[in-house]
C-alpha cells in the first residue's frame, strides 16, 4: 500500500504542482508536437523514483509514463472546449486505475470479489448512492405542489431578474446529503448543526423581501425535508452497521 501512495504522491506532484498553464496551453496547441507533453513526462518518470527512492523501479516507473504520454496524447487529440471538463476527469481517473494496475502487479495483488463486496461495502454504497439521486427526486416530487410560480409583479424591472446557475439547486442538495450522511457514520453531529446553520446563512441571506414569503417558505420545507432524509438515512445505515 505504501508503493501505491508513493505512486499517488507522484502523480499530484506532477501533474498539479510541476506543471505550469504555459506547458499546459502549449500541449493543447501542438499536442504531440509540444516539447511540454515529453518534459512533463519525464518529471512524472523522474518523481516516481524520487519518491520510492528505488532505482530498481525504473521498468515499473517506465511502464507509468509511457502509459501517462498515451493517455494524454488521447486526451489533447480528442479534446474539445465544450467536453474539456469531461476529458479532464477521464484522464484522471484513467491515470488512477493505471497506477492501481500496475502497482497491483508489481506486488503480486490479488483481487478477489468477495473481499471488496462485503456486506458493509454493500450497506455503505446503497446509503450513498439514495442519498444522491433517490432522496433528490422524493424531495422534488414532496414539494412540487408549493413550487412558488413567477409573475410580472414579482420580477423587478429595476433591479433586474436574478437567476440560478444550471442544476445548482441539485448539485446543493447531493453535497449536503453525502456530508450529512459522512458526520452521521462518523459519529459527528455537530457537523450536521453545521451545515444547517451554513446553508442557513448562505441561502436564506437574500429571501428578505415581504413579498419573497412564499419563497422563502418553499425553500425551508425542501431544506428540511432533504436533511431529514439524510439523516433518516444515516441513521439506519449506522444501526444496520452496527449488526452482527
Amino acid at each position: 500500500m505504501i508503493l501505491l501512495l508513493q505512486f499517488f504522491l507522484a502523480h499530484i506532484l506532477g501533474d498539479f504542482f510541476l506543471q505550469s498553464s504555459k506547458w499546459v496551453a502549449s500541449k493543447e496547441l501542438k499536442k504531440w508536437r509540444s516539447p511540454y507533453l515529453y518534459v512533463h513526462i519525464f518529471i512524472h518518470f523522474t518523481l516516481i523514483l524520487l519518491v520510492t527512492w528505488d532505482l530498481r523501479l525504473w521498468r515499473v516507473a517506465l511502464v507509468i509514463s509511457v502509459l501517462h504520454l498515451l493517455i494524454d496524447a488521447i486526451k489533447l487529440q480528442y479534446q474539445q472546449p465544450a467536453t474539456q471538463r469531461a476529458w479532464f476527469f477521464i484522464d484522471q481517473i484513467t491515470r488512477l486505475v493505471v497506477l492501481l494496475w500496475v502497482w497491483s502487479f508489481y506486488e503480486h495483488v490479488t483481487w478477489n470479489y468477495t473481499t471488496i463486496v462485503t456486506p458493509r461495502a454493500l450497506i455503505i454504497s446503497t446509503a450513498v448512492l439514495f442519498a444522491l439521486k433517490p432522496a433528490s427526486l422524493i424531495t422534488k416530487f414532496a414539494i412540487s405542489k408549493w413550487t412558488p410560480g413567477t409573475s410580472a409583479s414579482s420580477s423587478s424591472t429595476t433591479t433586474g431578474e436574478i437567476e440560478s446557475l444550471k442544476n445548482a439547486g441539485e448539485w446543493i442538495g447531493f453535497l449536503e446529503r453525502l456530508m450529512i450522511l459522512i458526520f452521521i457514520l462518523l459519529g459527528k453531529w455537530e457537523g450536521v448543526g453545521f451545515l444547517l446553520a451554513a446553508k442557513s446563512v448562505f441561502r436564506f441571506g437574500d429571501l428578505k423581501e415581504p413579498r419573497e414569503t412564499k419563497l422563502t417558505e418553499y425553500v425551508v420545507i425542501g431544506t428540511f425535508l432533504s436533511f431529514f432524509i439524510a439523516i433518516l438515512t444515516g441513521i439506519i445505515t449506522s444501526q444496520l452497521l452496527e449488526m452482527p
